[in-house]
């Protein structure tokens, strides 16, 4: 299980506790996602996911928590920045994917 102190040390800011808080807010929805996204395959019996969609979910929040309203970032140059989480990745869909049960 992730915790919002994993996701604060694996952005480089584990002193931080607005940012585990925040992660923690967020932690459960993600998770959540998953978990419909593989249709429970890949989660133990107490709902927490295996290792690897762990891996998923702590990559989602570090895009998501660092910018929890997802808002759109401008630098002095005007140039425009859309981070934050959007989805999964391609490469957090491949994970997922091997747990996803195809519906027939």
């Amino acid at each position: 299980m992730i915790y919002g102190a994993d996701v604060a040390a694996f952005l480089g800011r584990p002193e931080d506790a607005n940012l585990a808080a925040v992660a923690d807010a967020h932690l459960p929805h993600l998770t959540n996602l998953a978990r419909a996204y593989t249709r429970g395959n890949g989660f133990d019996i107490n709902g927490d996911p295996n290792a690897e969609i762990e891996s998923v979910v702590m990559l989602a929040a570090a895009r998501l928590v660092p910018n929890p309203a997802q808002l759109t970032s401008e630098d002095a140059d005007g140039y425009s920045a859309r981070g934050g989480f959007q989805g999964w990745t391609l490469t957090e869909r491949l994970v997922l994917d091997n747990y996803r049960r195809k519906l027939a």
